[in-house]
């Protein structure tokens, strides 16, 4: 099915300009944006994809990677095709770069009714960019508050800050996907995307509106993986978001266009967990590592182990009930407890 976008103004000659994502699309007649989802049709902007969710899955909240947020949650995944971005490394290229419009077809309300069946505490709008869908995330999200469910976006936050601002209402955390330390060449290059810089005001809007906010950075093997631009990175975060919010450092895994290049070594993502440190980060995790000390949760006070995980799971939990460290009491940065029948030993 298809709906009348959202954020969108009326060109001459029947020309639209989307406002939804920093591109700024302006559409003829017929066409598509960047993204190909978002269609001009008779001078109107439509969502080609809205309901069609080409995926749908209960994941761990883990995965997205949210490891501050209502820990040990389960939520609905959904996800349309599509993609504002055009990574030669894509991990969901299939998805995101499908030219059909493909997908079963659902409603705000079957959504949040498999969420609830499924004892789901959130949905979560993630896989390709949630932007894209952004007319059935809003929806869905809305009614999810309604009844009770919380709402999480994965996204490369090339948003606009009034797409931010509309769906803030209704959104409650953000996942905000760097890649090559947000390296302005390596985006260009690599990606296809002309300036990192909206993404950077995107964060600051998330974090006046009060949005839980978690950061990761893929490291690319030999594109991506210079220690400069995850430390100038780590140091944004600090100065401009607050040295307490989770920085996930991934490891690239060969895939779509860069099949012949190696996953990430071990050595350079230690490296470039030890640069976030430095630079002042109380939570640097490593991703795509399952087992790793670094996928741990430590006390920034006392470096205690609070939190032991192994991959997307949570394998033991030592925080009090008011999240503070059982050894030096300090306060450890985290929205929810442990979402657990029992609590962990």
């Amino acid at each position: 099915m298809s709906k009348e976008a959202m954020l969108y103004e009326r060109l001459p000659e029947g020309k639209v300009r989307c406002n939804l994502c920093r591109r700024g699309c302006v559409i003829s007649e017929g066409n598509v944006g960047f993204c190909r989802v978002r269609a001009n049709r008779g001078g109107r902007l439509e969502s080609a994809v809205y309901g069609r969710l080409c995926s749908v899955g209960v994941d761990p909240i883990t995965k997205k990677p949210l490891s501050h947020f209502y820990p040990g949650a389960y939520v609905l995944s959904i996800a349309t095709v599509g993609c504002n971005f055009n990574c030669q490394f894509c991990d969901n290229w299939v998805i995101s770069h499908e030219r059909t419009i493909a997908g079963e077809e659902s409603t705000p309300d079957d959504i949040v009714k498999l969420a609830v069946r499924e004892s789901c505490e959130g949905i979560s709008y993630t896989y390709t960019e949630p932007t894209v869908f952004y007319e059935f995330a809003y929806d869905t999200a809305k009614l999810a508050h309604e009844s009770g469910l919380f709402n999480t976006f994965v996204t490369n936050g090339y948003m606009t800050t009034e797409a931010i601002s509309t769906i803030a209402p209704f959104l409650d955390a953000a996942t905000v996907d760097f890649k090559g330390g947000g390296d302005p060449g390596f985006y260009r290059k690599m990606m296809g995307v002309p300036s990192v810089d909206p993404i950077f005001e995107g964060l600051k809007e998330m974090r006046r509106l009060g949005m839980h906010i978690e950061v990761t950075n893929l490291v690319v093997t030999k594109y991506g993986d210079s220690m400069d631009a995850i430390r100038r990175l780590a140091r944004w975060i600090v100065g401009d978001l607050g040295p307490q919010v989770p920085f996930h450092i991934l490891r690239f895994h060969p895939d779509y266009k860069l099949t012949d290049v190696p996953s990430t070594p071990l050595h350079i993502l230690e490296q470039a967990w030890q640069v976030a440190k430095e630079e002042g980060l109380h939570y640097p995790y490593l991703g795509n590592v399952p087992g790793h000390r670094y996928e741990n949760t430590h006390c920034p006070k006392c470096g205690v182990v609070v939190i032991e995980r192994f991959g997307f799971e949570i394998t033991r939990w030592r925080l009090r009930p008011d999240n503070t460290c059982p050894e030096c009491g300090y306060a450890i940065a985290m929205k929810g407890s442990l979402r657990q029948a029992s609590p962990l030993k």
